[in-house]
């Protein structure tokens, strides 16, 4: 069965940011939650959007991007925040 069928929402140039990313499946992808595996995105060098962590968060909870995107966005920017700047020892 298609990854695209294991993670609904992502099309194949989120599917294929993924891959590059190395996560190759919704294994890899729940292991990591949908903000880890944004960052792991970016840090590979693709040019993702912060769409991108809207359609992750929905891929993993069942939820249309758009919806995360309006009723997530707050919690999902300061997790990105917080994983991005982690507090000093």
């Amino acid at each position: 069965m298609p990854l695209r069928d294991h993670l609904p929402g992502l099309g194949p140039k989120s599917l294929a940011m993924l891959a590059a990313a190395g996560i190759p499946d919704r294994t890899a992808l729940e292991r990591l939650g949908a903000v880890a595996a944004y960052l792991q995105v970016k840090r590979a060098g693709q040019p993702a959007s912060l769409n991108l962590l809207w359609a992750l968060e929905g891929a993993l909870t069942g939820q249309h991007w758009q919806t995360v995107a309006r009723e997530e966005r707050t919690r999902l920017l300061l997790a990105l925040d917080a994983a991005q700047h982690p507090p000093s020892p």
